[in-house]
């Protein structure tokens, strides 16, 4: 099956070859009008998805410029929690923000186990 860029070249080639060589004769049963009413819905269906895709675009633009904010005034709003002496980085309202409280943090230290007495 052919791609929708290729059925696209096509329509067009073939509309504006029948414009140029033939444009006063039938084929297939169709005057060119006809022919050009038939190739119409396909045409302006790919002009609309173009112009919903356009838009599409813009509102990926749009949601990544406010996910920018949301993410610098979710900086502060965690600065300003972590700041509150009733509140602090030991506290549920942290954990809830979806930070891991201090209580719960691990230390990092690790220490190797040995497997047998002559290996480290």
């Amino acid at each position: 099956m052919p791609s929708p860029k290729e059925t696209e070249e096509k329509i067009e080639r073939m509309l504006n070859a029948w414009r140029t060589l033939a444009p006063g004769k039938s084929f297939g049963g169709m005057t060119l009008a006809q022919f050009e009413a038939v190739a119409t819905p396909a045409l302006e269906a790919r002009r609309s998805i173009e112009a919903l895709e356009s838009q599409l675009a813009q509102k990926i633009a749009e949601r990544e410029a406010a996910d920018r904010a949301f993410g610098d005034r979710a900086q502060l709003a965690v600065a300003g929690v972590l700041a509150d002496p009733s509140e602090g980085a030991d506290s549920a309202l942290y954990a809830a923000l979806g930070y891991t409280r201090r209580s719960e943090r691990k230390t990092g230290l690790t220490r190797r186990k040995r497997t047998n007495e002559g290996e480290k």
